[in-house]
């Protein structure tokens, strides 16, 4: 397997330039099927991308990046692997070759993430543990006013062991058929935490989530978010609401509306602080 197993699905949203830079490092890689879901206005993507190998979905309307995700995925040849990618990523040389090659030797691991860098070269903490009520509300509470707590600093983490439960959804790879046996992402959520929900559900399925440093990306992080900052900030917390509610199981549901008061607050002050700067 390598990739050329791999078809890839990119969701574009008003990213301009950095979608065909993206596009055109997929192809670097040896991935022969792209399908592009443009979000944003008509004929975004078909300006930005000059490659007629290219499959383009315009649903005609913002759906969402797991819906966006979805639709590319009914459109995208039946490779046994599926790589899910936001627009403004650059993929390195060699890292989708890398991805593959530790699911053909992981059987056990049905979707693995890359290491996730800025463009000043720092590393985006895209390898993290799923969220418990505290750790979860220690981190909504301080992440705004210190963003190094060791709360934030434990979430955005791998585990001493160095598994993980989740990895960004700005990249990853996973098996296309444990992918569509979950039901693919949960459309509920219209953006954030689409991918922490989907690991979840991998989990659940009975397979593992892992990250590997051997494959390297770049990511510009907010090019989309820029056209509709409030928007998503809104949507980010509505869907950390949301998982809380999905994952909760016994005593910890009776604490979700705690979780849900303490996320209403923050978001509540977050949207007074951006009123007011």
């Amino acid at each position: 397997m390598s990739a050329s197993d791999v078809a890839a699905v990119v969701v574009d949203f008003h990213a301009g330039s950095a979608l065909a830079q993206c596009v055109a490092s997929l192809r670097d890689n040896g991935v022969d099927d792209i399908v592009v879901v443009e979000n944003g206005a008509l004929g975004t993507a078909q300006g930005s991308v000059d490659d007629a190998g290219v499959t383009v979905v315009e649903p005609g309307l913002n759906l969402g990046y797991g819906r966006g995700v979805n639709r590319g995925v009914a459109a995208a040849p039946p490779r046994p692997y599926l790589l899910v990618s936001n627009p403004d990523v650059v993929v390195h040389a060699g890292a989708v070759d890398a991805m593959v090659e530790f699911l053909e030797s992981h059987p056990g691991v049905a979707l693995v993430g890359p290491r996730i860098e800025r463009p000043d070269g720092t590393v985006y903490p895209s390898q993290r543990i799923f969220p418990n009520v505290w750790l979860a509300g220690l981190h909504a509470v301080l992440d705004p006013l210190w963003p190094s707590n060791p709360f934030s600093a434990t979430y955005r983490s791998p585990r001493e062991d160095g598994t993980v439960d989740w990895v960004s959804g700005a990249l990853f790879v996973v098996r296309r058929d444990v992918f569509e046996a979950v039901g693919g992402f949960d459309e509920r959520y219209f953006m954030f935490a689409e991918d922490m929900a989907l690991c979840w559900q991998v989990h659940e399925a009975g397979f593992e989530v892992a990250a590997t440093n051997d494959a390297v990306v770049t990511h510009v992080e907010g090019l989309s978010r820029a056209h509709a900052s409030r928007a998503m900030l809104i949507a980010h917390h509505r869907s950390a609401m949301r998982f809380e509610w999905q994952s909760a199981r016994g005593w910890r549901r009776m604490l979700a509306p705690v979780a849900t008061a303490v996320l209403g607050l923050r978001l509540a002050a977050l949207l007074v602080v951006r009123h007011l700067s």
